[in-house]
């Protein structure tokens, strides 16, 4: 073999193995690509799964307290209106020419004779005054008291009182029938 042989065969050999390197080296990279596809592919669809889970979950949150703040409004809303047809009806009371006054005036005053005997002050509301004065009979009317209407009966030496002002009977009333007024109001 001559030197010239010889390297042309050490070149196809080194030319050989450098194929065979290259080949093995692109089924490595080929292989290492696939398995970083999968691996990226698995990824992408665990991101969105987790991505679809927490936007689920987020969406149910936002209706969620959506509602909240929607139940919130009503009750705030209601209250509202609840205190507007409190007033309105403290406002209707404490017209002193609200039908049917001389005729409650005169009953509150019946009642209080059979509820305290004795000697008894009337303590009248100022919008009342002239009216629970002409049918006092033998009881005092003493200074006024602030209120919608009625009157304070209160012991001549001041150990018991009783509170028939229209106030106090619209706060009772209001507290008893307060369920009532809201299925009138809103069903």
């Amino acid at each position: 073999m001559t030197l010239e042989t010889l390297a042309k065969d050490i070149a196809a050999a080194a030319e050989s193995d450098a194929k065979a390197l290259v080949a093995d080296a692109k089924a490595e990279a080929e292989q290492l690509l696939a398995e970083a596809e999968a691996k990226a592919t698995v990824l992408r669809e665990e991101a969105k799964q987790r991505a679809d889970k927490e936007a689920t979950q987020i969406a149910r949150e936002t209706v969620a307290s959506a509602r909240q703040s929607n139940q919130k409004d009503i009750l705030i809303a209601r209250r509202k209106v609840l205190d507007a047809t409190y007033e309105a009806a403290k406002e209707h009371i404490a017209d002193p020419g609200m039908k049917g006054r001389a005729a409650l005036l005169k009953t509150l005053l019946s009642k209080s004779k059979k509820l305290a005997k004795g000697k008894y002050v009337i303590l009248p509301v100022e919008v009342d005054r002239a009216a629970i004065s002409k049918q006092a009979g033998d009881r005092k009317v003493g200074e006024s008291v602030d209120g919608l209407g009625g009157f304070v009966l209160e012991a001549e030496d001041g150990s018991i009182s009783f509170d028939m002002r229209f106030d106090n009977m619209l706060e009772r009333a209001w507290s008893s029938k307060l369920s009532a007024v809201n299925d009138t109001l809103f069903g």
